[in-house]
């Protein structure tokens, strides 16, 4: 989590004498003749074929594909990612990309200003964090160049903020590029947003236009791993004001607006790039990148060999314990002579249709011989979730090569609307699981300190009385750990007082009690009670049912609670109860392996409104990014009034580096935890979060990409 730091220092205003406008005048002729020869080789070369925009998705200094100091019209392909840092002092920046969706990008940065330090002791040198995004809304074409629109740090303080529209064309080995941007590229400073967003392209395409400057450039692909790249700068350094750097590193113009590299690539996953700037800095930046959800180390799931001595026993009985050394636990088999049911609690696989692929694996040579239909029915704690209908032909002739898998899928049905009536005799019922993992937090741009953070374990012990109930209990230990805050708890203190909670080196996370039902229709209801999280106890109750085949998830839910005492994990610390009431909303987009959530209603501060999260889904990974809109009339100070709680965060499943399926994941999430604007308990579990994936427009594509993934 991070705190949304407000720290901005001021310049004054820069007069334009005679002196400037004849040198902004040589400028001009020095950009129309760089960029007349950047445009020579299209007039020149009108019959080149078009290109992708391999190889030339390099990152510039703020981590955004380009040049150095300026960006170009490529972008990373879609679900990749990277992470680098680059140096050119002034700044350092500490940057991640990843590309969203085909042709968007978006860019995440914290700069540093060396030298200036910030406005408060202990916080070190000036920080400053930003989004960029950037939309490649023309691919190149044969004899069309691509083009983007950029937009950098629109939002906030908006020190580096820009809109831009980029042209590049390659002529292998060489990539040309032009673009027209404001603010930072531009003439003159933007000035900040606040809580709302900058887009004067769009807002005032007058003042953007005559703001703007040109800028440029060209990268040379020597070989697949070294690359030339040379460009020109627009940017005004002694004009912008609101740049922390300008007064004490910037009182006149740069030395030079040429800045030139090398970019060099020794392996397909990292880059160093070198570079002489402004006429008189060194740049370094290095980067690493990779494709989101590909395992590090490929997963193998070691097959199931049954022992010669169980070969007789009957064939409901090898079922059963061939699933049970396959990953499964709570598993019921039984047949009336024409269609097997088998029921599974799937404790290994990711995937709900991988799970299913394994069944059928196992099923393949153990099928009685009289049996026609195959009934799979997958369980949460009890609870029947989805149903995979197919026959035995089917299964056989899978088995033996004679059709394809996506035959196969097509020959079955995949249901997410399962009987919640369940074999009543199963074996290897799961009573209780304990578990342990490694814990690290990290708690950004507090005043006291731009990083601190904790690392230790998380343990929890559960345990499962009968279908659908559970009993939680969750510990934390942080020997290492130095969160602390200077802020004091605000007017409502829901959230802004967490550091007192977090700072504790030992805590009882979690001491609670759910239950969880499932009808037919299907309806789900969950009720939960104890020691919610580590700062609130109480009472929180949810019902939810998916509609239209699990496209829309609807459902209501609400809380109250009161807070725990920090230094003492049974008692509770005042006499304030607190609620919450919300009505949520889910929307799968499995087309785009995307989903969007509404949250809204009352939150836990009495602030009433909407909380909107989007999400996407790569191969398991889960990038997440929300925004709120409440009422914050009710809070007396001014750091929660006006203000929308915003976040990112990443799921990451631990499959990725063990080279075997697990269910197991990891969350990192980056929020403020100084305001106490649209907050929520931190629940143990929701039931979107238990309906998941398992509905019928999920589990379809699902099954698609394990397809694709296999061919």
């Amino acid at each position: 989590m991070t705190v949304n730091g407000e720290k901005r220092t001021t310049g004054s205003a820069v007069r334009t004498q005679p002196w400037d406008q004849a040198r902004n005048f040589r400028g001009r002729c020095l950009a129309l003749y760089f960029f007349a020869i950047l445009i020579l080789p299209f007039l020149l070369a009108p019959r080149t074929a078009g290109a992708g925009d391999e190889p030339f998705t390099f990152p510039s200094n703020i981590g955004l594909t380009g040049f150095l100091e300026t960006p170009t019209a490529r972008v990373m392909k879609e679900n990749r990612y990277r992470m680098g840092a680059t140096q050119a002092r002034p700044y350092r920046t500490y940057f991640g990309t990843v590309g969203l969706f085909e042709r968007l990008e978006v860019n995440a940065r914290v700069t540093e200003v060396m030298g200036i330090p910030a406005l408060t002791s202990g916080y070190g040198d000036y920080k400053d964090k930003a989004v960029d995004l950037k939309l490649q809304f023309l691919p190149e074409g044969k004899y069309t160049p691509a083009v983007a629109l950029a937009i950098m740090d629109p939002h906030g303080t908006r020190l580096f903020p820009s809109q831009a529209i980029v042209a590049s064309k390659q002529i292998y080995p060489f990539d040309f590029t032009v673009g027209l941007g404001n603010g930072r590229f531009g003439k003159r400073a933007l000035a900040s947003q606040g809580e709302s967003f900058g887009m004067e392209m769009f807002e005032n395409p007058r003042a953007w236009w005559r703001d703007a400057q040109l800028f440029g450039g060209v990268q040379f692909a020597v070989s697949d791993r070294f690359a030339l790249v040379a460009e020109y700068s627009p940017i005004r350094y002694e004009r912008q004001t609101n740049d922390p750097a300008q007064e004490k590193y910037f009182p006149g113009p740069v030395s030079s607006r040429i800045n030139a590299g090398l970019r060099w690539k020794p392996t397909r996953w990292s880059e160093i790039d070198a570079s002489w700037q402004r006429g008189n800095q060194v740049g370094v930046t290095a980067s690493l990148s990779f494709d989101i959800g590909k395992p590090l180390v490929p997963i193998y799931d070691p097959p199931y060999r049954e022992p010669p001595g169980r070969r007789q026993d009957p064939a409901t009985d090898r079922i059963a314990a061939a699933l049970y050394e396959s990953g499964f636990s709570d598993v019921g088999v039984e047949t009336d002579g024409v269609t097997l049911r088998v029921e599974a609690q799937n404790e290994t696989y990711y995937f709900a249709p991988r799970a299913v692929e394994v069944i059928v694996e196992q099923l393949a040579p153990r099928l009685p011989g009289t049996v026609d239909y195959v009934r799979i029915r997958l369980k949460d704690n009890g609870m029947p979730l989805t149903e995979f209908v197919t026959t035995r032909a089917g299964i056989l002739g899978l088995s033996a090569g004679e059709i394809t898998p996506e035959r196969f899928r097509g020959l079955s049905t995949h249901r997410a609307d399962a009987d919640p009536a369940r074999i009543t005799e199963t074996a290897h019922r799961k009573w209780l699981s304990i578990g342990a993992r490694p814990t690290f937090e990290t708690f950004l741009n507090d005043p006291s300190g731009f990083f601190k953070y904790r690392f230790g374990l998380s343990a929890w012990v559960n345990a499962y009385p009968w279908p659908g109930g559970t009993a939680v209990l969750g510990l934390e230990g942080y020997p290492v750990n130095n969160v602390s805050t200077s802020n004091a708890p605000l007017s409502i203190p829901v959230r802004s007082d967490i550091a007192e909670y977090k700072k504790e080196k030992i805590a009882l996370g979690r001491l609670m009690a759910e239950q969880v039902v499932k009808t037919r229709d299907p309806l789900f209801a969950r009720v939960a009670a104890g020691f919610l999280e580590v700062e609130y106890a109480g009472v929180d109750v949810e019902i939810a049912m998916p509609v239209f085949n699990g496209r829309i998830l609807a459902g209501a839910g609400g809380s109250a609670v009161r807070k725990r005492q920090p230094d003492d994990p049974f008692r509770l610390k005042g006499d304030d109860t607190f609620h919450t009431a919300f009505l949520n909303g889910r929307l799968n987009l499995p087309e785009f392996d995307v989903h969007v959530d509404i949250k809204g209603g009352r939150f836990l501060a009495g602030d009433k409104g909407a909380r909107v999260s989007v999400s996407k889904s790569i191969n398991g990974v889960v990038l997440s990014a929300w925004y709120s809109f409440t009422g914050t009339s009710m809070f007396q100070d001014s750091y929660n009034r006006g203000y929308h709680d915003k976040g990112i965060s990443v799921d990451i499943p631990i499959r990725l580096f063990t080279g075997r399926d697990s269910q197991s994941a990891y969350r990192y999430a980056l929020s403020p935890w100084t305001r106490d604007v649209a907050q929520d308990v931190d629940h143990y579990r929701t039931l979107f979060d238990i309906i998941g994936r398992n509905v019928g427009v999920n589990l379809d594509r699902d099954a698609e990409n394990l397809y694709k993934s296999t061919r």
